[in-house]
């Protein structure tokens, strides 16, 4: 390539990458009207010649009413600099009319006008639960939502430092969406790791972000914490994070706390507390790409009690004027108190996990499962933190157990759910281990060809398989690569014909489709001994 091209190329990506994140902001003025897509993101800011004691608590929201009557309140927030940001989205094309009201007289009273234009197509709205199939999310255009979820805590962390824009999340976003994964299980603030890290990293501090010394959601640091107030800066930049995310149509699965991970939070219930809390809530509600989580492992480490969580449930419903869904990262809290959520998460490692979760699912009849945790955590160039499983051919095959009951399900790479973040794995020297990243994007594939919210799993017609079933019209098996054959009797009915065809979970290839006319006695994998493998049965009308 040319020098002077590759220059070229290389400025264009490193400017839209700093383009990418950024919300659509439009400076107050006067009775304006402005322009947004239905289901996107707008800031309108406004600036204050006063200044409040006590921002961050401050009541400060604008009342939008639609031209066919609907109300919606709309929190505003303060942003630091004397500005204050209305952030707004909306399900409903049409013209909106807003007035603002709060604590601060001058900007009380200000009105003007949104129009809400035709949504993008790739853009389907927030993650629903469907009431007459209620196992199973949506969008809210009625499309159907299989999660497939990757774990990323430090994600705040990968760009903070860069004022220009984010371009390795950039990158990591990428390769996430192009693989398969649609949520991100993701804290606002984590800090450090408890457990012995990998020597190895001290060769390569760019993979490190445990510990960071200048990034705090408070004032002051970690160590030296001022809880009297926020930090506009740190919320400034994970906005970009968040927008990305929504922007690549990536869910934030967002935990507001995370106790394990050596944070200095404010004490529980006290007025700093309730500030952080609800400023999470207020500043991010708007964004349709948001699932709330009160916080990892909730009611570990000795922190949160019941009463906690429940007084936060209840405080995050009241603010929430968008109504997103929430659950709580802990099955004991869902499981006793499963009104209390709109899905249940659990955080199962057993080694019989796929009857755990048909437990789960024949449990909790009106609300998804979500295993956000099962003890899979993929080996990467570094030993973080390994669970009870690092191959990631068991750590895959551990979330079709979870699929296959029914269930939805969570990956983990040790090279970036936790303090670790290797952002480009896959341009690092051969030395590194690269994650299966693919195998994922297989998985998504098959269940992009099968609608996973219409397949029920039928235990009874298992077999040494998995089965997952629409009305018998499609059946799916899935068979363990150490499975000789499967005798699955009720495929071969005399007054039925059916197609047959394969699947490798490995690499993503289909046999081709064969009619079944021989019936024979058992099925045999293509891939026995080399793959875990999925049979696809299709009744011929």
């Amino acid at each position: 390539m040319n020098p002077l091209i590759k220059i070229s190329v290389v400025a264009i990506l490193f400017l839209s990458n700093v383009a990418f994140g950024q919300i659509k902001k439009e400076n107050y003025k006067k009775h304006a009207s402005y322009q947004v897509e239905k289901w996107e993101v707008l800031d309108i800011s406004f600036v204050s010649k006063t200044q409040l004691k006590s921002p961050f608590t401050a009541d400060f929201h604008a009342i939008f009413t639609h031209e066919n009557g609907t109300k919606q309140e709309v929190p505003g927030f303060y942003n630091g600099q004397n500005e204050w940001i209305i952030r707004f989205s909306s399900s409903q094309k049409g013209k909106w009319r807003f007035e603002t009201k709060g604590d601060l007289a001058e900007l009380s009273g200000k009105k003007g006008n949104i129009i809400v234009e035709n949504n993008k197509e790739n853009n389907h709205g927030a993650i629903v639960i469907n009431k007459e199939n209620p196992q199973h999310f949506y969008y809210e255009d009625g499309t159907p939502y299989f999660l497939l979820a990757f774990e990323c805590d430090w994600l705040y962390a990968l760009d903070y430092h860069n004022d220009k824009g984010i371009p390795k999340t950039n990158h990591l976003l990428d390769l996430i969406g192009q693989n398969g994964f649609n949520q991100i299980v993701m804290n606002v603030f984590s800090y450090d790791v408890n457990w012995e890290k990998d020597e190895k990293l001290k060769e390569h501090p760019e993979h490190e972000f445990g510990g960071p010394a200048a990034i705090f959601p408070f004032p002051g640091t970690n160590q030296e914490p001022d809880h009297s107030a926020l930090n506009p800066e740190f919320f400034q930049k994970f906005d970009r994070t968040i927008s990305l995310m929504h922007d690549k149509r990536i869910v934030s699965h967002l935990m507001i706390y995370v106790w394990n991970k050596l944070v200095t939070w404010p004490d529980m219930d006290t007025e700093a507390d309730n500030m952080y809390f609800d400023y999470i809530v207020k500043r991010y509600q708007a964004f349709p790409n948001v699932v709330w989580d009160i916080s990892k492992e909730a009611l570990y480490y000795g922190r949160a009690d019941e009463d906690y969580i429940h007084g936060r449930i209840k405080r995050l419903r009241e603010h929430d004027k968008f109504n997103r869904l929430l659950s709580v990262h802990d099955f004991k809290y869902c499981s006793r108190f499963p009104d209390n959520v709109d899905f249940i998460s659990t955080q199962n490692w057993s080694h019989n996990l796929y009857d755990k979760m048909l437990d789960a699912i024949t449990k909790y009849k009106d609300k998804p499962i979500f295993n956000i945790e099962h003890g899979g955590y993929e080996e990467s160039p570094y030993v973080v933190f390994t669970g009870d499983y690092t191959n990631a051919e068991i750590c895959l095959r551990r979330n079709y157990m979870c699929l296959f009951a029914g269930v939805y399900t969570t990956y983990y790479w040790q090279g970036a759910s936790w303090n670790v973040i290797i952002y480009n794995p896959f341009e690092l020297s051969d030395d590194f281990i690269k994650p299966k990243f693919e195998y994922f994007n297989h998985m998504k594939k098959l269940f992009t060809l099968f609608d996973f919210s219409t397949m029920t799993p039928l235990p009874w017609q298992n077999g040494s398989a998995y089965n997952l079933t629409d009305d018998n019209k499609t059946v799916l098996l899935y068979i363990h690569k150490e499975n000789y054959g499967i005798d699955a009797a009720f495929l071969k009915k005399k007054d039925e014909n059916r197609t047959l065809q394969w699947f490798n979970t490995l690499t993503g290839e289909f046999t081709k489709i064969e009619t079944e006319n021989t019936k024979p006695r058992k099925f045999i994998s293509p891939w026995r001994e080399e793959a875990d493998a999925i049979l696809i049965s299709r009744l011929i009308d």
